[in-house]
Order: structure tokens, then sequence, then C-alpha cells
């Protein structure tokens, strides 16, 4: 759904090996509405349905806010009951998801937004930018799985200052924290997420759905050391490997099969 303003629903895109979802509230800073999250979710699964795409995008409209979460009046009215639509299962849902995720953050991030942003597997930003989580100043208390993640990606200490302090922090401090995997000028935004998008689709799909998963479950201290195991021996006696050697040494694009 969409206003007079141009404002709407987060809008879906495939183009080749990328989809992109975009958030597309700008003047309300890209903020997610509950109308919004079966939108998402039912643009999760056309992506996951989709063959041949090797990277899923979230970005936002404009180049002032990247996100600024979960709607404010709607935490009030939020129905704990509902689990099928509720915002810290979706964000599980953005986390485990097969392909791999990246969070072009084109500025700053808010909220709900930074934990979204957290739940994907590589992160850009850009210069000029900032990040908020204002939590504690308005009485919410965060769910585990936003905690569990802000401590998994950027440790104790930075966990505790965002979540406790409540500060605006720079897109340079959240940098030095390891927030971004890439913090860049404008002028290179869509450049360095592209490079990203080809990095990801050069990868045998299989391989990296796997090591995705496996390295998610290790950093939540569920390894399954047998299961890792199992694929690697699996993927040495694939026709993967023996097309990416191939292509190795002929200098050439490898082609993998799809999943």
């Amino acid at each position: 759904m969409s206003d007079a303003f141009g404002s709407s629903s987060p809008i879906l895109t495939i183009e080749g090996v990328r989809a992109t979802i975009r958030f597309n509230r700008p003047r309300e800073h890209n903020c997610i509405d509950p109308a919004d999250l079966p939108v998402l979710r039912d643009h999760l699964t056309a992506v996951a349905q989709s063959p041949g795409i090797r990277a899923l995008v979230f970005t936002g409209t404009g180049a002032k806010t990247f996100s600024s979460g979960y709607t404010l009046q709607a935490l009030i009215a939020l129905d704990a009951s509902d689990h099928s639509i509720k915002w810290d299962a979706l964000m599980d849902t953005i986390e485990a998801f097969p392909i791999s995720t990246v969070a072009a953050m084109n500025g700053s991030v808010y909220g709900g937004a930074t934990d979204l942003a957290l739940a994907c597997d590589f992160r850009v930003g850009v210069t000029g930018s900032r990040f908020v989580m204002p939590a504690m100043r308005i009485g919410l208390h965060y769910y585990s799985g936003a905690m569990r993640r802000y401590v998994e990606r950027l440790g104790l200490s930075a966990a505790k200052r965002l979540f406790l302090l409540g500060d605006p922090v720079p897109c340079e401090e959240m940098n030095a924290c390891g927030f971004y995997d890439a913090l860049v000028a404008p002028a290179d935004f869509d450049a360095r997420v592209t490079t990203i998008v080809e990095s990801l689709s050069a990868g045998a799909p299989a391989v990296v759905r796997s090591m995705k998963r496996h390295l998610n479950a290790i950093a939540r201290g569920e390894m399954d050391a047998a299961a890792i195991d199992s694929a690697y021996i699996a993927s040495q006696q694939s026709d993967d490997l023996k097309e990416g050697i191939a292509a190795m040494q002929e200098k050439r694009a490898a082609k993998f099969k799809d999943v």
C-alpha cells in the first residue's frame, strides 16, 4: 500500500542474482509498521523460492535514514501472543535466512533497525551517518535475540554501552567496534554493495549456505562438529569442487549448481 507522497510498505525487486528489499517511508525515517511484517515475510518467501538468487540486500529510500525500525506506537499495541508476525521472530528469520544477506545502510540507523542490520551477514554504511538505540530511554527492555546478536557481533562492552547508555554514536565509532564490514563515502556506497554481492555470487551456493548456517550455530555456542565435517567430506566429493578447480585452472568464472 502507498500514500499520496509515494510512501509504501517495503518494496521487493529482483535483478539477476540480487534481490533487494527497500524500506520506503523516507518522510518517516523508513519506519516499519505492523502491516509491513507479513509483507516482509512474503518477500522473504518469494526470494527463498526464486532460483538463482545469491544475495538479499536490505536498504532504504533516500539518503538520510536506512530505517528507524518498528513504529513506536505499535510497540504499545503489539499483541504478544501473535508470534507469527512479531518483530523479534522476523529478525530471527532474517538471521537464519538461507541466502546471504546484506544491510546496505544508506543513512542513519535507529532502534529495531539496528538489530535488523545485525541479523544480516554483512553491513555497509555511509560516512556522516549515526547509530541510535534509545530503548532504555523509552522504557523498553529488548528481546533476547537482539541482545544475543549485539553481544555476539559487537562484544559485551559495546553492547552495554549501546543498550544501557542509549547515546547517539557516530558511524566512525561504530566502525571501530566492528559494526560495519565497510564504511564508505556516499559516492562509493552502491559500488561497495555491488562488490559484496558479486563476491557472494562467485561462490558455490550449497557451500555458502551450509557454512553460513554452521557459522551462526558456532556463534551461538551450538557447533555440530560431526555435521560440519560431514559437509566438508561431501564437498570434497562434489561436482562443485571439480568445477571450481577447473574454472580456476582455466581462469574463468565457475558454473556451480543452483540449490
